[in-house]
């Protein structure tokens, strides 16, 4: 029983195996953490569309929770960028201005997203992140980037403009400064808080985003710039904490919500997956991605119910909280007592930071979230790939993060398919000096058995591909310098078969047969055999017509045919 605990609930092992040396550790990690929380958590609030107090409860809660059923000891979960076009692009027009029913939204998406996920844990799904291919992560990644930092441009400059996609919203952004409507002195304070943020992100240690946000909130309130200079301001945040709260949505929200929820599920499992697993191979551990989905999806869900929104693994936490010394999830605990003690002691401190501020913090991560390095790479090496992401880039920032992950997992299908689709097939010959055969196209010096073609097909057989097999069967038996009398597929390489494939190849069968020449196969893995028995191929070819090895595919038709042909 003991086990099956640990098992759903890791935070149960953890407190099992704590050694109390962790402790000193954890808290100071914890309080350093805390540092970045705070201003963290407001601005990815604002950034998603929702008032400030909530990014905190969004903080509060989730660590809590994953500190108990997640499996990573070192992940810090909250607020994150990524999300925050996404969250936007749904509270955004549903809304309406009203801030409560913006937070009913950004929570019903939280427990969409949290549902996703546990379900998907559940299930043993896991892996389906592993179907999006590095490049169109990258695509994706840097097109969430980009969204991102044109959505915060108009509060770092001090005016508003309504959205209508990110690169729509780039040229009224462009207009609105020539116009003049810029406020230069949120300007500057905004742009000076970047500076500081960006300068002392190679100092690990150092907390350059509360330190910039402090000297920004002490300038607006020393200055009294909201009233002196209209610089806008955060203003007074309410006192207390979170409260179960149950977000109640009307009917006609229910797609709309549904759809985003699902959207920020993947891509909070996907950045939390690939988070995960860097810290594993850091620390030596392995981490079960099922249950880091439940551990995620618990947090949304515990998120959505106590006033919070959709939240994810962060990027730029979680290096702090390893940098400060963090050992297990007390660190996460840590850091979510010290937010919640300061929201009920101090919650004004926060109301005269300023809007261009918390915009910056959020440029500042987005920035964080480009990655052009490894792409200059994978140009390099495999230019289609490149585009590919560029594509993926260009769907996000053109049409928005809902649709651009849309479109991110239509090129992940297209890519998965591609290969398979129009697959490499060859014709094998006998060459000098090496064992077995092989290509003939890379070796044109392969001798070729007299009536024989031995044909390889690197796929699985599927209705995609299916009538291309035929066609290149056809193309490699008319290309044959001699008449061909048998044709053995190298089936090695083939994993699976379809019915529309099985019923292409026995038509094959049929015409090649009509043609005088028969069709064997050879080296065919027993689960393809045993699809090809439910399918009813296999029982019409016969036991003989399957050979366990190439060679003794050659060696009967030698011997059948009695052609005089040496294989060495």
């Amino acid at each position: 029983m003991a086990a099956s605990v640990q098992d759903w609930v890791p935070g149960v092992k953890v407190l099992h195996e704590y050694q109390p040396a962790w402790l000193r550790n954890d808290i100071t990690a914890g309080i350093v953490l805390s540092t970045m929380l705070v201003p963290v958590g407001i601005a990815y609030a604002v950034a998603s569309g929702v008032p400030a107090i909530y990014g905190l409860y969004a903080t509060i809660v989730p660590l809590l929770v994953y500190a108990a059923l997640g499996p990573s000891r070192i992940l810090v979960l909250g607020p994150d960028s990524s999300l925050a076009p996404i969250i936007l692009g749904v509270v955004l027009p549903l809304s309406i201005g009203d801030p409560m029913r913006a937070i009913a939204i950004a929570s019903a998406m939280a427990v969409v997203s949290g549902a996703v996920c546990i379900l998907a844990g559940l299930f043993k799904l896991g892996f389906i992140t592993e179907l999006l291919s590095k490049p169109i992560r990258y695509g994706y990644m840097n097109g969430i980037a980009l969204a991102v930092l044109i959505s915060q441009l108009p509060k770092l400059f001090g005016f508003s403009i309504k959205s209508s996609g990110p690169l729509r919203d780039l040229m009224q952004i462009g207009q609105a400064l020539i116009d003049g409507k810029a406020n230069w002195v949120a300007a500057g304070l905004g742009l000076g808080t970047l500076a500081l943020i960006l300068a002392a992100k190679r100092f690990t240690r150092f907390p350059g985003i509360l330190v910039a946000v402090i000297l920004a909130t002490v300038i607006a309130g020393v200055f009294q710039l909201g009233e002196t200079a209209g610089v806008n301001v955060l203003g007074p945040v309410p006192q207390g904490l979170p409260a179960l709260t149950i977000p109640w949505i009307a009917p006609g929200d229910v797609v709309t919500i549904l759809v985003g929820g699902v959207a920020v599920a993947i891509v909070a499992f996907a950045d939390t997956s690939v988070l995960s697993r860097t810290y594993a191979a850091r620390t030596n551990t392995r981490v079960d991605p099922n249950q880091e989905m439940i551990g995620l999806g618990a947090a949304n869900l515990a998120a959505g119910f106590f006033q919070g929104f959709p939240i994810s693994s962060s990027s730029s936490r979680t290096p702090v909280a390893e940098a400060a010394g963090a050992k297990t999830q007390m660190t996460g605990v840590v850091g979510a007592i010290i937010v919640a003690l300061l929201i009920i002691a101090a919650p004004n401190l926060f109301q005269y930071l300023p809007n261009a501020a918390l915009a910056a913090v959020v440029i500042a991560a987005a920035i964080g979230l480009f990655e052009f390095r490894d792409l200059a790479r994978i140009y390099r090496i495999q230019q289609w790939e490149f585009w590919l992401s560029i594509l993926c880039t260009v769907g996000v920032a053109a049409f928005g993060a809902i649709p651009g992950i849309c479109i991110a997992i239509i090129f992940a299908i297209i890519e998965f398919l591609w290969d398979g689709w129009r697959p490499h097939w060859t014709v094998m010959g006998r060459v000098d000096g090496i064992k077995g055969y092989h290509d003939v196209t890379r070796y044109p010096e392969a001798r070729r058995v007299p009536g024989l073609v031995l044909f390889r097909w690197d796929a699985p057989l599927f209705f995609a591909n299916a009538e291309l097999f035929n066609d290149s069967v056809r193309n490699a038996i008319a290309a044959s310098p001699t008449p061909v009398r048998r044709i053995v597929v190298a089936a090695a390489p083939v994993t699976s078969v379809d019915v529309t494939s099985s019923d292409s190849l026995a038509e094959l069968i049929r015409s090649l047969n009509d043609n005088g020449i028969e069709l064997y196969f050879a080296e065919m893995k027993d689960p393809v055999k045993d699809k090809l028995k439910r399918f009813g191929l296999f029982g019409k070819l016969g036991e003989a017509n399957f050979y366990p090895t190439l060679g003794s595919a050659v060696s009967d038709y030698l011997e059948d045919y009695s052609v005089d042909w040496q294989k060495d």
